[in-house]
């Protein structure tokens, strides 16, 4: 059965390359570019691979579906598996998949281990591990995703759990993770104020705050992983507060100006 594996990113020239070779045991890769301005395209074309690129501008609609189905609708394998630029397959994934879509089929899709890394390390509470993740679909049953921020995959059938772990190399660095925050909390506050969220006072900034840090380091015990625990959680408890801001901001000023 032909394999092909669908990798969205930006801009990413830092990490493409090992991601890239990761997946080189594909029969085809789509490498979807979105908004991206770097050297990604430049390093991907270098590397000798069976790789298809299709770039895309969009960079005031962030849909992460659209993003996805344009590789879906690229790739001509009969099962798919769907990678991001700051994941890796991992060796014995790698084998555990390549077994997989061999066999006869039983399962239409698969749910895969994903184990997450913070400032360079490995990360096992907090929810961190095992994080489930749908990734490979065989495309009979599948056909493609729907959903804007927090994108979800249309397939039918039966699942099954794959054993080995997909590696994710997520906040980099402290510079990585501001950025990806400025990112990431204006979208998710443009779809709460399209969404018509109820008016942000100020003591729901403290209560989700608390909750955050007692949900995840108390209650889920992230405190186990160290110093990195400590930091993840204080800045997922300060990503939360930026939403809100942003979204009693928006509240505030931009329904202001579209009543005048």
């Amino acid at each position: 059965m032909k394999l092909s594996i669908i990798i969205l990113a930006g801009n990413e020239a830092e990490v493409i390359k090992d991601c890239l070779n990761s997946a080189s045991f594909a029969d085809e890769i789509i490498l979807v570019l979105a908004n991206s301005n770097d050297d990604t395209k430049k390093i991907a074309n270098s590397l000798k691979l069976p790789l298809k690129i299709i770039e895309t501008k969009d960079e005031y609609n962030r849909n992460f579906s659209k993003w996805r189905n344009l590789g879906y609708k690229a790739a001509t394998g009969e099962w798919i598996f769907y990678l991001d630029a700051d994941e890796r397959i991992s060796d014995s994934l790698r084998a555990e998949i390549t077994k997989t879509i061999i066999k006869p089929l039983t399962n239409t899709y698969y749910v895969i281990p994903r184990a997450n890394h913070y400032l360079s390390k490995r990360v096992r509470f907090g929810g961190s591990y095992p994080d489930y993740v749908k990734r490979l679909y065989f495309r009979k049953n599948f056909s493609g995703y729907r959903g804007y921020l927090h994108e979800e995959p249309v397939v039918t059938g039966s699942f099954g759990y794959l054993k080995n772990d997909l590696l994710h190399f997520t906040h980099r660095n402290l510079t990585s993770m501001i950025q990806k925050t400025l990112v990431w909390t204006d979208m998710e506050a443009q779809a709460l104020f399209d969404a018509q969220h109820p008016p942000v006072v100020w003591w729901r900034f403290p209560r989700m705050m608390f909750t955050k840090i007692w949900q995840r380091l108390i209650k889920e015990q992230m405190w186990r992983d160290g110093t990195v625990g400590w930091i993840s959680v204080i800045f997922e408890a300060f990503d939360t507060f930026i939403i809100y801001a942003r979204l009693w901001e928006k509240q505030v000023y931009e329904s202001k100006s579209r009543h005048l």
